[in-house]
């Protein structure tokens, strides 16, 4: 199939914006609670659609008061945590844009977004983000940034006193002065390459994308639900899903600091949870490396065998008695215990930001998590396509929600239409032209439909290699099979215009000193030396071997060097998203691979 549309299930007013969604939870006689805030006992204490309507109309006041106009725009650079919706929510009951900055961005990347978009003002979550941006301004010479607020220290509650004399009839005005059409908030992509671009979402995209998405997933977005959020809230895909929820009326709450995850799920017991794939990837490999550390990894390998073929079974709508029993043990002995791990109500979660793979898909599916893998973009406000409870084929990322369309060119690439694709690039008509094709949007990605709508995305068209003898090699068809093994954190495959494919991979730090131990070696060996290490390297090569039968010889990995530093945000090798910035990996570890490819290849 080359395209599939889906008409929307429902329609918005177009004088409609993002703070009717708030309004109307707080009208209700529910009075549901949107978020959750860990108070100085250390309980969680609900924060009620009326109580959270109060506070937000009281900061919009102060941006009112202290200048920011209709359509100014406002930076946000902080952690993720409550305040930051709060303030989020705030600028749009001013009439103002917000612009979202990862709170570990540079100052020459914060005065990129600051200065770009002309913001008048910013939000800080501490004195160190604060002297972050006022480092930008004064480096780019930022005039317009008039104010910067912190996040912490009581700034907010002089905010919130300096509205006292703006009216309700004022806030009133600005906060319905946007209608769907108009621009709520600036993206800039983070990007793995070039200066990054600000994508236009408008409140139409957001409240157009979440009514009808929540026609398809009202069963795990709903009144009685509850999230937590870790994602960073400057991502696009946490952005929606917070706004999801309060227009279902869902609770969400914060973990600033992943450190503190298991024990904030343990405590709040979300009912679904939203992450990128290396997330599940990690809990997977933690989960087998305690196993194998206790002695339990055979164990542990037949529960995820059985879990797998639970879940294959389902699918194809037949389990049968003997599975049945299997499954039942093993729900005793090891998929409660990880249930309960993740608090012991998470009956979903939503995935996206990249391919989660089909083995791990079924895997946390057959234990009792139903990954819902979705597709999207920040061009995209997110999601295009999501699997849903309902209609769910996994191994792929869905099919488009109602209001979205998916056709795929002759060249195999992803293009979308629809309620969630943006206005366009911040002052860079420009890109149009490259953007948008017949009033499709271009993904840069590339894909198939099957005969009923359901995407898979097969690789990136612009990390498509081409060997020096014009074979083209797709490097997630190898990467994700690789990376899926606990040993693995990373893996970069490479070859354009080179005589064969190689790859450089990296070391997981957390699970290497148990599998040392486990092989005989000395748990203290450091990466460096592990990287050299004869056991390590045919370990590595092994899991090579394996994803080489996946493609054809031409396309197999026939060299590969393991680096002893892992690629991270903080070495500028992984977007925020955990995506591998694979321009600055090779440019990096150029020495590397230049030896790699001057060296005779491995067999």
């Amino acid at each position: 199939m080359r395209e599939f549309s889906v008409p929307p299930l429902v329609n918005v007013a177009p004088e409609t914006n993002i703070t009717d969604l708030v309004v109307r939870q707080a009208a209700k006689p529910s009075n549901p609670a949107l978020f959750a805030k860990l108070n100085s006992a250390g309980q969680w204490q609900d924060i009620r659609a009326t109580d959270f309507l109060k506070d937000v109309s009281a900061l919009a006041k102060g941006l009112i008061a202290n200048g920011v106009s209709v359509g100014d725009r406002v930076g946000i650079m902080s952690r993720t945590r409550y305040e930051w919706s709060l303030v989020d929510f705030a600028v749009w009951f001013a009439g103002g844009i917000s612009v979202p900055i990862y709170e570990t961005s540079s100052p020459s990347q914060v005065a990129w977004n600051l200065g770009d978009s002309g913001a008048v003002a910013a939000f800080a979550e501490s004195a160190h983000h604060e002297d972050v941006i006022r480092q930008a301004v004064t480096a780019e010479g930022l005039g317009s940034v008039a104010h910067v607020w912190q996040l912490e220290g009581g700034v907010l509650d002089a905010l919130r006193s300096s509205g006292s004399g703006v009216s309700d009839e004022e806030l009133e005005a600005r906060r319905s002065s946007a209608v769907l059409a108009d621009v709520a908030t600036i993206i800039y992509t983070s990007g793995t390459t070039g200066r990054p671009k600000g994508c236009e979402l408008t409140h139409g995209n957001f409240v157009e994308l979440s009514e009808n998405a929540l026609a398809s997933l009202g069963d795990v977005v709903n009144e009685n639900a509850k999230t937590i959020m870790f994602l960073p809230l400057a991502h696009v895909f946490a952005r929606f899903i917070s706004v999801l929820a309060v227009a279902a009326g869902a609770q969400v709450a914060h973990t600033p600091d992943i450190k503190n995850l298991l024990a904030d799920l343990q405590s709040f017991q979300p009912s679904f949870i939203l992450a990128v794939p290396r997330v599940f990837e990690k809990v997977f490999n933690s989960a087998l490396t305690k196993a194998e550390d206790g002695g339990k990894g055979a164990i542990f390998h037949k529960a995820v065998d059985t879990a797998i073929a639970y879940s294959r079974a389902q699918q194809s709508g037949s389990v049968g008695l003997v599975l049945r029993l299997k499954h039942a043990v093993f729900d005793r002995l090891v998929y409660g215990k990880l249930r309960a791990a993740m608090g012991g109500h998470v009956s979903h979660a939503v995935s996206g930001g990249g391919p989660l793979g089909e083995r791990l898909g079924h895997f946390f599916h057959g234990i009792g998590l139903q990954i819902l893998e979705g597709y999207g973009l920040t061009e995209t406000t997110a999601p295009i396509s999501v699997n849903t409870p309902s209609l769910i084929k996994i191994g792929t990322v869905g099919a488009p929600l109602p209001g979205n369309a998916v056709k795929i060119a002759d060249d195999g690439e992803i293009l979308a239409k629809g309620v969630c694709v943006m206005k366009g690039y911040f002052k860079r008509d420009d890109l149009a032209a490259e953007t948008f094709v017949d009033g499709w949007f271009r993904t840069g990605d590339i894909g198939e439909l099957d005969e009923q709508g359901f995407l898979k995305i097969t690789g990136r068209k612009k990390e498509i290699i081409v060997t020096a003898s014009g074979k083209n090699v797709v490097p997630a068809l190898l990467e994700d099979q690789i990376r899926a093994d606990a040993l693995v954190s990373q893996v970069l495959v490479i070859g354009d215009n080179r005589p064969f494919i190689g790859a450089l991979v990296t070391l997981d730090e957390e699970a290497l000193p148990g599998w040392l131990e486990r092989h005989g070696l000395p748990a203290s060996t450091t990466t460096t030396a592990a990287a050299d290490n004869a056991l390590v390297r045919a370990a590595v090569q092994e899991l090579i071997s394996h994803a080489n039968q996946s493609v054809s010889h031409a396309e197999a990995i026939k060299s590969f060097r393991i680096v002893p530093s892992d690629f991270t945000e903080a070495s500028g090798h992984l977007t925020p998203s955990l995506k591998v910035k694979r321009a600055q990996v090779m440019k990096d570890f150029d020495a590397v691979i230049e030896e790699m490819y001057s060296a005779p290849k491995a067999s």
